[in-house]
């Protein structure tokens, strides 16, 4: 799939994942990586500039298998940004649906 297709809904994503529970980043890279093409890297890119825009906080949870992992959640910012994005997402793939099947032709 197109790289420029998935930058601009990555965030709608990782915030769509956090929204059903705290997550940690490998295992949030692995959720989003079933169902968008995407490497490990790309995900943590975006957990820290949503943290750094507020929209998530972060917490360390000590592991059985291994050291401290670092948790992620939604905060009311960022379930508010969700609320918003999403309702941008369906407004505009709704409008390129009609785009692309015909409807101006």
């Amino acid at each position: 799939m197109n790289t420029q297709y998935k930058k601009g809904v990555l965030d709608l994503c990782v915030l769509s994942i956090l929204k059903n529970g705290d997550q940690y980043g490998y295992e949030l890279a692995n959720r989003l990586s079933e169902m968008i093409q995407i490497s490990d890297g790309t995900v943590y890119p975006i957990l820290r500039k949503l943290a750094v825009d507020g929209m998530v906080t972060t917490y360390l949870q000590e592991s059985q298998s291994g050291p401290p992992r670092k948790y992620y959640r939604l905060t009311g910012l960022g379930q508010t940004a969700l609320i918003d994005m999403r309702r941008e997402w369906s407004s505009f793939a709704e409008s390129v649906n009609k785009i692309v099947g015909g409807a101006f032709s």
